[in-house]
């Protein structure tokens, strides 16, 4: 008989999501240990001998951790699944031969393209996307019409008003046209539609968006739609930044 480990561990490990979206999934009631409703989250299982079914299929543990980088397009999902059957990363990473149960770390929006990180990782995926934590995202932002230095730095000193709070953050003005500006834009924290949303205070529209590094990691070498493992050392720059290596 192996160790018995937490319901919510166990999900995760298998890239169900991180312990906390397992968590979700037990509240909800779909998740199954040898026929019986787990309604306990500190419910202990063995991994090797318990029956464990969520929303009927089996959940078996990943043995293998993967750790994919995509550059991903702009009109591809973030999400795992789509009820109107639009493209996913995940359907990217299943045309590139990569079959294993996998989920984004945090999103792009559809208009979005850049580096996004895949895994089954559940617990580093979770670290990666805490705001505790701190993880660097680097965007390259070209905003339509002409921007103030004075709303540049409105914007990197941080923003209070309505339900928009965002921490302080790096802006660098790459290229100024004559109906747009380009800037580098490196943040922290990654609330929902964050850069659009800042921009958008000051009533400038976001005309393109794209990450172009996660952590300090450019992968220069992707172009966009390509998607490849993570070499030994951007690996282990990651969990050191989660605090995990």
């Amino acid at each position: 008989m192996s160790a018995r480990i937490r319901i919510n561990r166990f999900l995760s490990t298998a890239g169900l999501g991180s312990r906390r979206k397992c968590e979700e999934l037990i509240r909800k009631g779909v998740v199954y240990v040898n026929g019986e409703r787990a309604e306990d989250l500190s419910l202990r299982i063995d991994p090797e001998t318990d029956l464990v079914l969520v929303d009927g299929r089996r959940v078996i543990r990943n043995q293998k951790t993967v750790l994919l980088v995509l550059n991903k397009p702009t009109g591809v999902l973030s999400t795992v699944t789509d009820s109107f059957k639009r493209k996913t990363v995940i359907d990217l990473a299943r045309e590139n031969g990569f079959m294993e149960r996998l989920f984004p770390v945090g999103r792009l929006d559809l208009n979005t393209s850049g580096i996004l990180i895949l895994t089954n990782d559940g617990s580093l995926a979770y670290k990666l996307t805490h705001p505790r934590f701190k993880i660097e995202k680097k965007y390259v932002v070209e905003v339509e019409g002409r921007i103030s230095d004075e709303i540049v730095s409105n914007i990197a000193s941080g923003i209070v008003k309505g339900d928009l709070v965002t921490q302080p953050c790096k802006i660098k003005v790459v290229k100024r046209k004559s109906e747009s500006i380009e800037l580098e834009v490196k943040l922290k924290e990654g609330r929902k539609r964050q850069i659009r949303r800042m921009f958008g205070l000051f009533e400038h529209k976001v005309l393109k968006l794209h990450r172009s590094a996660f952590g300090g990691l450019e992968f220069k070498d992707l172009t966009i739609g390509e998607i490849r493992l993570l070499t030994p050392a951007e690996e282990h720059r990651l969990r050191q930044l989660a605090r995990l290596a």
